[in-house]
């Protein structure tokens, strides 16, 4: 491993540290308080993005809980590096929101299809028209709501009322510049004292922030707020169901370089396992090697996000040692070895945990070697493993597969029709088999 990635894992391993983040959240805590002012949270919200609308559900209830001023901003999320294929997250964005929806029950395309683009640009105009108004946030919220119900009827009246053409492209470029200078880029994120948070899948990172600041108006929890919790709960069976047995297998599509696979292998296991239902390990090089870059804000992001995610479900992580390049590509040829001698499992997730957790780099045959020794893996046919690239075609089908059923990145599971992304929809993984079991779908009579 490069200096430059060594002192880069340092300075990631420094920057998230959970004493250093405190202190960094004291010091926010205090230069706000000598300069007067309350708490505030930024919301980015874009019209024609579902998370913004699912998202937006429960901001009422957040201002109804907390001693909190929000503010929101009509948003767009940056192109180019910041959202590679971007047709397919738009197509799968949908898709997800709908399973979304139903678990949180939330009205979605509830009245019919998406409107017409004219009509977005519409709405849009419509909530730029009532910036700094009194009822802004409501409009808003309206818009989002009728956007992503389908009322396409309603859709069209505002956008017929509105009279300030173009609007909203202004604003959403004077909040693209407020968002790219505290340090991000995408939509339905909420920003509060130096962090940020995406949509309701990170929205219980806050609220326990605002709960230890003792921001809470109440001693119990909002009902709202807490039904999303309860909504991604998840009991697994303690003995596979008859019903899983003929159930197809997971496919799981891993990169050694994304930290989120990391988190996502070990809870993917385990659903596995309790269902009884195998797992098809599908690795694929990283988006780096591929020809696509990350940015420094993206990348901060998920260095920061991995680390409270990996402290959430108490997985070791922190000591990093990136492997991309000749790490990778050697991870990916001893992979595929220890796949022929059944012990893929084994290596992916040893492998995983010494390059974010163990700073283990292996890219040298120390590292290697300690990594397959833990396998049990005999050291010669390692390396001859790592000789070869019969491994290639393997790893490139993969990457097709996966893109062909609609996702660009990892983590990606596929069981059957169902594809999730990221580490994130474990819960809609297990809530999807535990139906399949519930119903008797693909039970052989």
């Amino acid at each position: 491993m490069t200096q430059q990635r060594k002192l880069r894992s340092r300075i990631l391993n420094i920057m998230f540290n959970p004493r250093v983040v405190k202190a960094r959240r004291w010091l926010k805590d205090k230069r706000r308080q000598l300069g007067g002012g309350g708490h505030v949270v930024s919301v980015f919200l874009q019209i024609d993005d579902p998370y913004s609308y699912i998202l937006s559900q429960y901001l009422p209830s957040l201002v109804d809980q907390y001693d909190l001023k929000l503010r929101l901003y009509l948003s767009k999320a940056k192109g180019g590096d910041f959202q590679p294929a971007p047709d397919m997250q738009v197509e799968y964005a949908i898709v997800d929101c709908k399973r979304l929806a139903v678990e949180f029950g939330i009205p979605f395309l509830d009245k019919g299809n998406l409107p017409p683009t004219e009509y977005r640009v519409g709405l849009s105009d419509a909530v730029a028209a009532a910036a700094g108004r009194a009822d802004f946030d409501d409009e808003f919220y309206q818009a989002l709501a009728i956007y992503w119900r389908g009322d396409t009827s309603s859709a069209a009246q505002i956008s017929k009322s509105v009279t300030a053409r173009g609007a909203a492209k202004a604003l959403a470029n004077e909040s693209e510049q407020l968002q790219s200078k505290l340090g991000h880029y995408d939509s339905g994120m909420l920003y509060y004292a130096g962090e940020w948070y995406w949509g309701v899948d990170r929205l219980h990172y806050l609220t326990d922030r605002l709960d230890t600041l003792g921001l809470s108006k109440s001693n119990t929890p909002h009902p709202r707020l807490a039904s999303i919790h309860q909504a991604m709960r998840v009991s697994l069976p303690v003995k596979p169901p008859t019903a899983a047995k003929v159930l197809p297998p997971i496919e799981f599509f891993h990169s050694f370089r994304s930290p989120y696979s990391y988190l996502a292998l070990q809870r993917t296991f385990q659903i596995a396992d309790a269902y009884g239902i195998e797992v098809i390990l599908r690795p694929v090089l990283p988006m780096v090697m591929r020809g696509l870059q990350v940015p420094t804000a993206k990348l901060l992001y998920i260095a920061n996000d991995s680390y409270r995610e990996a402290t959430r479900r108490g997985i070791p992580f922190g000591n990093i040692a990136d492997p991309v390049g000749s790490g990778t590509e050697r991870c990916l040829a001893v992979f595929s070895y220890a796949q022929s001698e059944k012990r893929g499992r084994e290596f992916l997730l040893q492998a995983a945990r010494a390059i974010w957790s163990d700073a283990i780099d292996v890219a040298s045959d120390k590292g290697m070697r300690k990594v397959t020794g833990r396998c049990g893996l005999f050291w010669p046919d390692v390396q001859r493993a790592m000789q070869s690239g019969d491994w290639r075609e393997t790893i490139d089908a993969n990457r097709e597969s996966m893109m062909s059923s609609g996702s660009w990145g990892v983590p990606t599971v596929r069981m059957g029709d169902l594809v999730l992304w990221g580490q994130d929809r474990d819960w809609l993984l297990a809530r999807h088999i535990e139906e399949l079991c519930d119903t008797g779908d693909g039970i052989l009579v």
